[in-house]
């Protein structure tokens, strides 16, 4: 399955998949969930699977050969806390993201959507609360309510190498001055462990949940309080740099870089993607926004390199 030429900035298209789900008083509910289309390799009907000895999460499987590669099996229902009820039509997922593929058995396979970002929604505490922390955006359809589930998440809690939260940085270089960051990332989680990196190596770090919020923000810093413009030398004052990540409700990371490049007060500032969706196609069009590095999720140590080295250019060209 091929990410679509044809979509714009901040557009997106997802797979809308199904869990049927027996509930403690016995009766059926169907939950509906999506992904991004731009992870998802190709669905399968159900493999044969060989157990994994040793393995104390239930909802891992086991493994599978797909055409001469060894892939895990996880059933996100059991991880998402549910009791799945499993029939002859149940699907699998095969997924790349943050150079990691694995595979999530699902009831079944509903749609494809293609849809514009503003269109999905920022889960409320509630919805986080029965997810596990793991939903990023919701979208209604007609009757229906889709969940966008963090998959990144889900699967750094069964593979510690994609743990940010255990990672971290270098010594802290000393700056001769602040540098203040911005990051937009809509997991609260990763926001948060990546605030915390980033601040450890001496950055000072302001947030944002979405590409929406970050605009705002910049947007508010290229206005003085009189209403007059800020030309781009004082807005480099005011932030040194943008972390955002690709996926983001309302606004995403690409259509965030090209607003960011058609500000003239704004268009200067350095624009890093730090992302799983770091695939050719999407380089591509994180060149095409004007983003000056892309990252890959979950490598921290790689996005604190990137972000020294352009710290570095800046003050050198301010003290020449």
């Amino acid at each position: 399955m091929s990410l679509n030429p044809l979509l714009r900035n901040n557009e997106l298209e997802i797979i809308e998949f199904l869990l049927d789900e027996k509930l403690p008083d016995g009766k059926d509910y169907t939950g509906h969930y999506a992904i991004n289309v731009a992870k998802v390799l190709e669905i399968i009907r159900m493999p044969q699977v060989t157990a994994m000895p040793g393995t104390q999460d239930p909802s891992i499987m086991g493994t599978f050969n797909l055409r001469g590669k060894v892939l895990p099996l996880l059933n996100l229902a059991a991880w998402l806390g549910k009791d799945m009820r499993r029939g002859p039509s149940d699907k699998v997922l095969v997924t790349e993201f943050s150079g990691v593929r694995t595979a999530f058995l699902v009831s079944s396979v509903a749609s494809i959507h293609r849809l514009a970002w503003d269109r999905i929604e920022p889960p409320n505490r509630y919805v986080q609360a029965f997810s596990r922390d793991s939903i990023t955006g919701i979208l209604r359809i007609k009757e229906r309510v889709l969940f966008i589930l963090d998959m990144e998440k889900i699967m750094a809690s069964l593979d510690k190498s994609l743990d940010m939260s255990t990672m971290q940085p270098e010594a802290p270089v000393e700056m001769p001055e602040h540098v203040r960051l911005l990051l937009a990332d809509d997991s609260s989680s990763l926001r948060k462990i990546v605030k915390s990196f980033l601040e450890k190596s001496g950055y000072q770090v302001t947030t944002a949940s979405n590409g929406r919020e970050a605009w705002e923000y910049l947007s508010n810093l290229a206005q003085s309080q009189s209403g007059q413009k800020v030309d781009s030398h004082e807005i480099n004052q005011l932030v040194d740099l943008v972390i955002s990540d690709i996926e983001m409700p309302e606004m995403d990371g690409h259509a965030l870089t090209s607003k960011i490049r058609e500000n003239p007060a704004l268009k200067k500032l350095p624009v890093v993607l730090f992302s799983s969706l770091i695939t050719d196609a999407l380089r591509a069009k994180g060149i095409k926004v004007g983003a000056d590095h892309q990252v890959n999720k979950p490598d921290l140590a790689g996005l604190d390199k990137i972000v020294k080295e352009i710290i570095d250019e800046k003050i050198h060209s301010r003290h020449q």
